[in-house]
């Protein structure tokens, strides 16, 4: 198994930042890939940012718009997503996934095999 623990979550004025953290331990050589994700209630849960933990390659939603970085720091085993810029939109719980991932489905939530327990971020305007 692979567990992954979110931390950083908040509320946040709109234009301000936020720094998501994702620690994993566990059978983390079963992942090739780590994600973030988002979800509101009523809506499906969307993918925000991946990168692929061996190589580094980095995929993002298109709504990221270049305000969101996703990094990761390999002797911690942790994932970062800096938000910078936030709106109100940008509501949600925020949730970190790993999985042995096909590149063309980095962004996809129902692929991804291990998860967070979550972390709410809201952004008041």
């Amino acid at each position: 198994q692979v567990q992954l623990v979110e931390s950083g979550g908040g509320s946040v004025q709109a234009g301000g930042s936020l720094r998501l953290s994702c620690a994993a331990s566990g059978y983390t050589y079963r992942t090739n890939c780590m994600g973030w994700f988002r979800q509101v209630p009523g809506k499906e849960r969307e993918g925000v940012a991946a990168i692929y933990t061996g190589g580094g390659s980095i995929f993002y939603a298109g709504f990221v718009e270049g305000r969101f970085t996703i990094s990761q720091d390999n002797a911690k085993n942790t994932v970062y997503l800096q938000m910078n810029s936030v709106k109100p939109e940008d509501t949600a719980m925020y949730y970190c996934a790993a999985g042995m991932m096909r590149r063309e489905y980095a962004l996809r939530p129902d692929l991804y095999n291990y998860w967070g327990q979550g972390t709410q971020v809201t952004v008041s305007s």
